[in-house]
């Protein structure tokens, strides 16, 4: 089991003595670690697979750990074993508990579409900038731990304090619809475990050793979570790099790490410092570049690929010239070396900076896959029946009971709704629960009660069997009642529908797998749904492509060969992060960015660049001028011009020396 590891990792997989943290560089076996080391805890410790959890950040993570855990420990040695995400483990201790914290089993998870509807409805619709900074900010105060009291109190001007009391309206509004946002699903188990010792105990006596991924990103309420579940013997490893820490914009908190020694001063740390990912010269760059910032250990990586090419530093005339000359340049590579579109990534600092690259792949017919495009789960179609599954699992749902009974239509219009709503508020009860009261006859007529109260009885019949029936039955029953297909093909063009129609049978399709593999209720599925999500959508086959992506979305993935552009100042570094930390976390970013390569590294920059209409100068990035010189090999316009002028000299020479030879 340890025969393949170096010596650090060997050592992290057996280190027990007390908590452990490894600090893993770019490309160094971090889930190679996590994997054996759960292998060892099973296997060598005597410790039953059910008492351990490894934790991630993304689906995808969890289920290639899952995948290779499996592949470690066949049968029943791995059984009972959670691999999670932070927010499904949090999921799955607020189902248990529920009832201590005042829910039902059956709570909804809300996705970011509704909470802002909610938060819409409770700021009288504010423009959507607005809107964006109320959700945030609750956001922020939900994973620092403060209640919407203490959130009243740390508001700094007024339009802190209007969000601060909008934060109480939408934590009473969410409680009345049994619903829970995102933030909620680590928030709320931290408040029961500190107000409730004896339920601590009982997780911390099923759980008792934590493998923590990707540590560097957690925030504050994920922080004190694994905390309280570790306890003060710290029974658990965490994986973390501060060189790679680039999310402090959504929460994540680099200073956690640091904060392990002080909560738990008999931390061991083990760096890794061997990459499995890169050629030398461009570890090289990555270490010339991080070097620059202050760090919790000095990792120096290496790696025994070979030398490598050296990284390429391209000056492109402007935006234009620099997507057509990568394009030219990936076209040119990929014949030469027979390689796959695949292969190839450019990656950049924003979104904005995409378009002009996929205008070039088109004009070279060249096929290319955006990261972070439209979730699966977002797609309208796809709602549509994940509402009535969240309506199915929790009728106090509010928000999924307006779409469910408006879609299809099904003769309950705005004026019943507006009617159902006035009972609803009067009586303090969901829409759903207001539709049986005796109070709404008087309101309705006959011809609108009735589709109302027949849609809540085919709620009611879906939802008492939800809990016994196996998934996939009840959801062809679903679409069969609602006639969605029919629905699609009346309000859509043929081909809009039929793309329709066949995302729904995909998520069908796919849901009662997931229920029959591993005999989960139609119940359970919903709020797994919702999270899923929430985190990041369903995973899809990888098509021969070139990758377009974010720096932020390309952390944790790799490819042969990277192009990196548009690194220039005011970009990369970012305009708004010139200095101080924020400076720090670009530079993370820049490092990010390098180690993505394998192979090849190109890092272009543009002479002059598009903004408003005009054509502005830029400045190469400082973090060029960080590059060591001997990496690298440069080339564009400057270089070429300077090259032009060389090769004119010689040849003046030339002519002037052939010149002198006849005179003479």
């Amino acid at each position: 089991m340890l025969d393949d590891l170096n010596p650090q990792q060997r050592e992290a997989v057996q280190y027990l003595d007390g908590p452990l943290l490894v600090l893993a560089g770019a490309g160094s076996g971090k889930t190679r670690v996590i994997t054996r080391k759960i292998a060892w805890l099973v296997n060598q410790c005597g410790i039953e697979a059910r008492h351990i959890a490894a934790i991630t950040f993304t689906n995808k993570a969890a289920r290639e750990m899952r995948e290779r855990v499996g592949e470690l420990l066949p049968g029943k040695r791995g059984r009972g074993l959670t691999v999670s995400t932070f927010h499904s483990l949090g999921l799955s201790i607020l189902r248990a508990e529920a009832r201590r914290l005042g829910y039902k089993p059956r709570f909804s998870v809300l996705d970011a579409t509704d909470t802002q509807q909610i938060l819409s409805d409770i700021l009288k619709n504010p423009d959507k900038a607005g809107l964006r900074q109320a959700a945030a900010l609750i956001s922020h105060w939900k994973n620092a731990l403060l209640d919407p009291a203490a959130a009243r109190q740390a508001a700094g001007d007024e339009g802190e304090r209007q969000a601060a009391a909008a934060y109480q309206a939408y934590q009473d509004t969410l409680r009345a619809y049994q619903a829970m946002d995102f933030d909620d699903l680590i928030r709320l188990p931290v408040g029961l475990f500190r107000e409730h010792p004896e339920v601590l105990a009982t997780w911390q006596g099923r759980l008792r050793y934590l493998l923590v991924d990707e540590y560097q990103d957690t925030n504050g309420a994920q922080y004190e979570f694994l905390k309280l579940l570790a306890g003060p013997m710290g029974r658990f490893t965490a994986v973390g790099d501060d060189d790679q820490a680039i999310y402090a914009w959504r929460g994540a908190d680099v200073e956690n790490l640091r904060r392990l020694q002080e909560d738990w001063p008999r931390l061991k740390i083990i760096p890794l410092t061997q990459n499995y990912r890169s050629s030398q010269r461009i570890l090289r760059a990555a270490n010339s570049v991080i070097r620059n910032n202050p760090r919790l250990s000095d990792k120096n990586l290496w790696s025994e690929l070979g030398l490598g090419d050296q990284v390429e530093l391209v000056e492109c005339r402007d935006d234009r010239n620099e997507a057509e000359s990568v394009v030219m340049r990936i076209s040119a590579h990929k014949f030469e070396h027979r390689t796959r579109f695949a292969d190839y990534a450019i990656l950049y600092r924003g979104n904005h900076q995409a378009r002009l690259f996929e205008e070039a792949l088109r004009e070279a017919k060249m096929p290319y896959q955006i990261s972070g495009g439209q979730s699966f789960f977002d797609r309208a179609e796809i709602k549509d029946l994940t509402a009535y599954l969240r309506l199915i699992a929790n009728p106090d749902d509010d928000p999924a009971f307006i779409r469910a009974a408006t879609t299809p239509r099904r003769g309950i219009g705005p004026g019943t709704l507006e009617k159902l709503g006035e009972q609803a508020g009067k009586r303090q009860v969901s829409l759903f629960a207001a539709a049986f009261e005796a109070g709404l006859q008087s309101l309705l007529p006959a011809r609108q009660l009735e589709p109302l109260l027949e849609f809540c009885a085919f709620i009611q019949r879906i939802a008492d069997r939800a809990e016994k029936e196996p998934a996939g039955r009840l959801l062809e029953e679903l679409l069969a009642a609602i006639r969605y297909e029919e629905w699609l093909y009346d309000s859509e063009d043929d081909l809009a529908a039929r793309t329709k129609w066949e995302n729904v049978r995909d998520f069908v399709d796919w849901l009662a797998k997931k229920g029959e593999d591993e005999e989960r209720s139609l119940i359970e599925l919903t709020q797994t749904v919702s999270l899923m999500n929430l985190l990041e959508g369903r995973e899809e086959a990888e098509p021969d492509a070139v990758r377009l992506s974010t720096l932020h979305a390309a952390k944790g993935l790799e490819y042969p060969h990277v192009f990196l552009v548009g690194v220039e100042e005011e970009i990369l570094p970012h305009r708004e992060c010139l200095e101080g930390a924020r400076l720090e976390e670009e530079r993370r970013l820049m490092y990010v960015g390098i180690t993505r390569a394998r192979r090849g590294l190109t890092i272009t920059w543009c002479g002059k660049r598009k903004r408003g209409g005009d054509l502005v100068v830029c400045e190469p990035s400082r973090f060029l001028l960080e590059l060591d010189p001997a990496e690298v090999k440069r080339a564009g316009a400057q270089s070429e011009s300077q090259a032009s002028r060389e090769d004119g000299r010689k040849k003046l020479s030339a002519l002037k020396a052939m010149l002198g030879g006849h005179a003479k």
